[in-house]
């Protein structure tokens, strides 16, 4: 399976003032252990979020401290 993006896509990525908006699919830069990447949100939770890759993996849950912005963007 083919991820939504691509190594060396240009994403474009805005901040998140209110997490409440954030949904199950959005795309967030988020920081897991000290890295940053972009993951999918997989669910939501008592004001947390599970996040996870778009090849089945679930990594973890996190709180909105840890979510930088949505990506809005994505171009080749």
């Amino acid at each position: 399976m083919k991820g939504k993006i691509e190594s060396g896509n240009l994403c474009t990525v805005v901040p998140v003032p209110n997490h409440d908006e954030l949904r199950t699919g959005d795309i967030v830069l988020c920081k897991v252990h000290g890295t940053e990447y972009l993951h999918l949100v997989k669910a939501i939770q008592a004001g947390r979020f599970q996040i996870g890759n778009n090849r089945g993996r679930i990594n973890e849950w996190i709180g909105p401290s840890s979510i930088f912005g949505k990506c809005i963007s994505v171009e080749p």
